[in-house]
């Protein structure tokens, strides 16, 4: 019988360990996002105190400085509207310092995975997040001058981001070793990591809590998803399934388990007949050639890299300026962007996401998977196009102002994303020999990252052209 040499993935325990180790590649990092106002509040408190504490060991604190120290203390008042210089540039310096140590390492990884082992790079990245996370919550409750609050910030945030690239870029690397559809799991783990933190600043919103409350609990919980992904990846091993693949790609298979696999996957992720090594040919250095894996993975990994450039590159940019037209006064006004951009967008995209883990269409080699991803320039113009809250609309006008088409187009937008990427990511190592899927898994890690990072950049100029 075909199925008495392939051990079946019971109770989709494999499946599962893959998807939280996907939650907790993200997880972690969204909810650093998510507590952004806080460390950009905490910036203002730290600098106005140490200029009125200046002032007073100067004695010529004037009756305004006092208000506004009194200000300061209560909680409940607002910040003054002119931020100072280092809140002012918090969103920008922490863009490049995430994305760069992401961008960088995720290309090493692509390099130097074969001399470093896979049991280091993911145990030891996600043992060090944990510890960043740690460190960050418990900084909540230590007072510092604002420079180096902000310094030790941004040096925690490219190690958070250098650590995470290697762990993701290691994951989908190991994924690739499995049935193309164990990449999905990944990718649907990621997108709930950003439904999690929506619904986290929604629920902040809702209680009222003060920002420094509700940032300890992001990091605390990071912190439970990082413990939960490290117990499971260190199940992995007892998986007699994992072991199976594990070593069937370490050794090549056999013409007759060659045989047996073609029929038993389907064209959607199917090995082809040339991808499979003779058992007489172990892999060498010339079975990993990053240059000729690249060449066959190509179409795959410029296509997740537009997605992504896209993506980023409206959202959260424009998507998050656009202004509500039916709110008013209501409390509408006030859940319009985290419900109607960031919940929205992450449940469809995490939906477009966990799609492909019962559907796979258009396959690998299809033309229509490269066309639907350029097609979807199209929510450039759509996004732009609707209630963007600016002072000035210089080139563009306002043509979709109800709430409804922001809503409709943001799902639309979100679910291309997930759908798409998670394709073109469980396709990528499905291209290549099965020796050389985790090197062709790790390219289309690094392919992702530099549409991040190009997205980032587009975001200025389609800010700016609204």
């Amino acid at each position: 019988m075909t199925t008495s040499h392939q051990p079946q993935d019971r109770y989709k325990a494999v499946w599962l360990i893959f998807f939280v180790l996907g939650l907790g590649t993200l997880l972690p990092w969204n909810f650093f996002i998510t507590a952004t106002e806080y460390f950009k509040n905490r910036l203002d408190l730290s600098q106005n105190m140490s200029s009125v504490d200046m002032s007073q060991n100067m004695s010529s604190v004037t009756d305004r400085t006092s208000k506004d120290t009194e200000a300061l203390a209560d909680p409940t008042v607002s910040l003054p509207e002119r931020r100072h210089s280092l809140s002012a540039i918090f969103n920008n310096v922490m863009t490049l310092c995430a994305m760069l140590p992401l961008l960088l390492f995720t290309c090493l990884n692509s390099f130097l995975h074969q001399r470093i082992s896979q049991s280091v790079r993911i145990l030891g990245s996600l043992v060090a997040i944990l510890l960043l996370f740690l460190i960050t919550a418990v900084l909540v409750k230590v007072e510092m001058e604002a420079l180096s609050f902000f310094i030790i910030t941004m040096i925690k945030i490219m190690l958070i981001n250098s650590f995470g690239a290697v762990l993701q870029a290691s994951l989908f690397g190991l994924a690739g070793v499995l049935p193309a559809n164990y990449t999905a799991p990944i990718m649907s783990g990621q997108g709930l990591a950003g439904f999690f933190s929506s619904v986290a600043m929604i629920c902040a919103i809702a209680s009222g809590s003060k920002l420094s409350e509700s940032a300890f609990g992001y990091f605390i919980t990071a912190c439970a998803v990082v413990v939960l992904a490290i117990l499971c990846y260190l199940a992995l091993p007892r998986m007699e399934f994992y072991r199976y693949y594990l070593q069937l790609n370490l050794e090549g298979p056999s013409e007759q388990e060659t045989k047996l696999d073609l029929i038993r996957e389907d064209p959607r992720g199917g090995r082809e007949d040339s991808g499979v090594p003779a058992p007489s040919s172990p892999p060498t250095s010339g079975n990993h050639s990053i240059k000729a894996i690249l060449k066959s993975i190509s179409v795959l990994a410029l296509s997740v890299c537009f997605i992504f450039t896209v993506t980023i590159g409206l959202f959260p940019a424009v998507t998050a300026e656009i202004k509500s037209s039916i709110a008013g006064t209501s409390a509408w006004e006030s859940y319009f962007i985290p419900v109607a951009c960031f919940l929205n967008f992450n449940v469809f995209d995490w939906l477009g996401r966990s799609l492909t883990a019962v559907c796979m269409w258009p396959g690998k080699d299809s033309f229509w998977l490269p066309a639907l991803v350029v097609a979807r320039i199209v929510f450039i113009p759509l996004l732009m196009l609707c209630n963007v809250n600016v002072k000035q609309r210089y080139y563009l006008p306002s043509i979709f102002k109800h709430d409804i088409w922001f809503i409709v187009f943001m799902a639309a937008f979100a679910f291309s994303n997930g759908y798409l990427a998670s394709l073109c990511m469980c396709f990528g190592p499905k291209k290549v020999k099965p020796a050389e899927a985790e090197t062709a898994g790790n390219i289309m890690s690094f392919f992702l990252c530099l549409g991040l990072a190009l997205g980032a950049v587009l975001s200025f100029l389609l800010r700016a052209l609204v």
